[in-house]
C-alpha cells in the first residue's frame, strides 16, 4: 500500500483521527469525524472509514472498534507530525523528583516541534507560572538544550529535581523566577551548579 493511494480527503481524515487519539485517547465516532471534517452527512464520514479500511490504513478489531495500522497511517502524515515522548510530570512550584520514564509517544505538528531539534513533553503541576499561560495539568512542549537566555522559560534540573521557571542570569548567580498571581511562590537563587534541560516552546491545555 503506497501513501499516494490515499486521497487528500482520506489523508485529512487520518490527521483528524490522530488528533483525536492524542487529545481524547480514542478513534472519533462517525459523527465526530463528520463534524471535524465539515461534512453534512454521517454517511460521508462512514465512507471515509470504509475506504481507509479497504486501503489498509485502518483495521477493525475483534470487538468491532477501529484501529490505525502502524506504518501506513503513520507514513501518510509523517511530514506533518513527529512523535515526541511524554516523560512524567514536572512541578512549576517547589521542585519535585524528576521522572524520566516515557509514558507515551505523542504526535506533534512539525510547525511546533521543528526538526532537527529534539523535544519532549512534560505535564505541569501547580500555578507558579500561570501568568505565562502555564496552568496546572498543561502539557509543556520542551526543546532540548543546555543553555538559556534571560526571560526564557526553562526546565531546570537541581540535584536531580526538576522545575519550570523564568531564567535570569546575573554574573555567577542565576535566578529562577515564578510568574504567578499566587505570591506564595518565591524565586530560586542559584550559582551555576545546576542543569538546564530545555526551553518551554508552548503550553498545550490538558487533553
Amino acid at each position: 500500500m503506497k501513501v499516494q493511494d490515499i486521497s487528500n480527503k482520506e489523508l485529512e481524515a487520518l490527521r483528524e483521527i490522530r488528533n483525536s487519539l492524542m487529545h481524547r485517547g480514542r478513534i472519533p465516532s462517525i459523527r465526530e469525524l463528520m463534524a471535524s471534517l465539515g461534512y453534512r452527512s454521517p454517511r460521508s464520514a462512514a465512507v471515509i472509514y470504509e475506504n481507509l479500511i479497504e486501503k489498509g490504513a485502518m483495521r477493525r478489531k475483534r470487538d468491532g472498534n477501529l484501529q490505525l495500522v502502524n506504518g501506513i497511517a503513520d507514513e501518510s502524515i509523517r511530514a506533518q507530525t513527529v512523535d515526541v515522548p511524554l516523560v512524567g510530570s514536572i512541578s512549576c512550584g517547589v521542585p519535585v523528583l524528576a521522572e524520566e520514564n516515557v509514558e507515551a509517544m505523542i504526535p506533534v505538528s512539525t510547525k511546533l516541534a521543528k526538526p532537527p531539534a529534539k523535544y519532549f513533553l512534560l505535564r505541569a503541576k501547580s500555578d507558579s507560572m500561570d501568568l505565562k499561560g502555564i496552568n496546572d495539568g498543561d502539557f509543556l512542549l520542551i526543546r532540548q538544550q543546555a543553555t538559556a537566555q534571560d526571560g526564557d522559560i526553562v526546565v531546570a534540573l537541581i540535584d536531580d529535581e526538576a522545575t519550570v521557571k523564568e531564567f535570569h542570569s546575573a554574573g555567577e548567580t542565576v535566578i529562577l523566577k515564578p510568574r504567578s498571581k499566587n505570591k506564595d511562590h518565591q524565586p530560586i537563587v542559584l550559582t551555576k551548579d545546576f542543569q538546564i534541560q530545555g526551553i518551554v516552546v508552548t503550553a498545550i491545555p490538558e487533553f
